[in-house]
């Protein structure tokens, strides 16, 4: 029986000729990741063990990125055990404040993930850069700290779920849409442990930060990953930005999959995942009226260029409703300047929207738009648990940056077809 797309990443990766689903490997890692609150649990590890250097300095990955730039002491104490550790090993990707952005979409941006990869990350939307072609998958911190010491990771190998795409989007479908509609059909454990591979002539219409999208909220289908294969949008992207040469794989003719699943992209509606489950999912003429107090625009999921264009849409010449806080958070450095250079940031100040510095901020309920109790807001972030974002009784709407903005507008969920 051949293997899948992600089998044959992890048995290049183990040295391999093959590998099966449950069995269980060591693989030499490509990258290992961590951030300004799994970082520091890492290092703590690091030292009890009494190592006293890493595997390989240009292997890992640390971003301040989630209480950053720090909103209190302890944060700001967080981020210096990281930026000790770094400056003590002369880490070559040590990202702070100013240098920093959002984790998941930073990495890919400098290039220091692409196809063929086998990544790890001490946080669970790691599984962001299968839309490149790579295996990549969250971890804990002592796995995090494992990989640092010997620069490899032992594994399950994932049986897998084939998802074939077809048809084209209509106009405010994408993404989020996409893998909103998909963990609504199979459920927050309807991949529990596996790959989620995703094929198909719609692929062609899917833009890289579609696609970043939808892999990083494969975790929230239980997925051990999700992966798209390397073809000419992800190899456009990484050109002049990988910084090794893409490895590209495909699965065999004979791989096995667990199950396979057909989407026609083109009769998918705007999709919001009520609270307080991504699986709660709902279109437009389910929502009824839910009135609303905050819009987040923004997250590792939805603060690409692309979903700063698509909010800027909405919102160009509009104001947003009274007593409704829209926060506007590009997801890198690269993508907030490029949003001034387009004007986009001048139209969502015009609108009545804040704009921050990169950071995880509001999505785990960090800082930068907390909910007091009993507010509710969209958010085009990837998890709407019980006090996701703040108090046990608010309520948080995952949404696209379409629903999003003209829900802002609107000062209700609201379908941007209506505006």
């Amino acid at each position: 029986m051949g293997m899948t797309l992600s089998q044959k990443i992890l048995a290049k990766h183990a040295g391999l000729d093959e590998v099966k689903a449950g069995q269980l490997i060591n693989a030499q890692l490509d990258l290992v990741l961590a951030n300004d609150i799994t970082g520091p649990v890492a290092i703590k590890e690091f030292k009890k063990a009494g190592i006293k250097k890493v595997a390989d300095r240009q292997k890992i990955a640390l971003v301040m990125d989630h209480f950053a730039p720090n909103k209190d002491i302890k944060s700001a104490q967080q981020c210096k055990i990281c930026r000790e550790f770094s400056n003590e090993h002369n880490l070559t990707n040590f990202f702070d404040v100013g240098k920093m952005g959002i984790e998941h979409a930073l990495l890919p941006e400098q290039g220091l993930v692409g196809a063929g990869d086998l990544v790890i990350g001490a946080d669970s939307h790691t599984c962001t850069y299968g839309a490149l072609g790579a295996f990549s998958t969250g971890v804990g911190s002592t796995d995090m700290c494992a990989g640092m010491i010997s620069g490899e990771c032992w594994f399950k190998v994932p049986p897998a779920i084939k998802f074939i795409l077809s048809g084209k989007p209509k106009k405010y479908i994408g993404g989020k849409d996409i893998i909103l509609h998909i963990i609504g059909l199979i459920g927050v454990d309807g991949a529990l442990y596996k790959s989620m591979e995703f094929f198909g002539e719609g692929i062609k219409y899917l833009s890289i930060d579609d696609r970043f999208t939808i892999c990083n909220m494969a975790i929230e289908a239980g997925a051990k990953n999700g992966i798209f294969p390397a073809d000419e949008v992800a190899l456009d992207y990484m050109k002049g930005r990988f910084k090794r040469k893409p490895q590209i794989y495909m699965p065999d003719g004979d791989a096995e999959y667990e199950r396979v699943i057909d989407i026609d992209l083109s009769q998918l509606k705007p999709t919001v995942a009520f609270p307080h489950l991504p699986e709660n999912t709902k279109t437009p003429e389910q929502w009824g009226d839910i009135k609303i107090d905050q819009v987040v625009i923004g997250s590792c999921t939805n603060g690409h260029i692309s979903d700063l264009r698509a909010a800027a849409e909405i919102l160009k010449g509009r104001k947003t409703a009274d007593g409704v806080r829209t926060i506007i958070i590009p997801a890198t450095n690269e993508i907030y300047l490029q949003a001034v250079r387009e004007g986009l940031v001048e139209i969502f100040i015009e609108a009545g929207a804040v704009v921050s510095t990169p950071t995880c901020g509001p999505c785990l309920g960090g800082y930068m738009g907390i909910l007091a109790e009993n507010e509710r807001s969209v958010s085009t972030t990837n998890r709407n648990f019980v006090g996701r974002m703040g108090h046990a009784t608010s309520e948080v709407y995952l949404a696209s940056p379409y629903v999003a903005a003209a829900s802002a507008v609107a000062g209700r969920l609201t379908n941007p077809e209506e505006l």
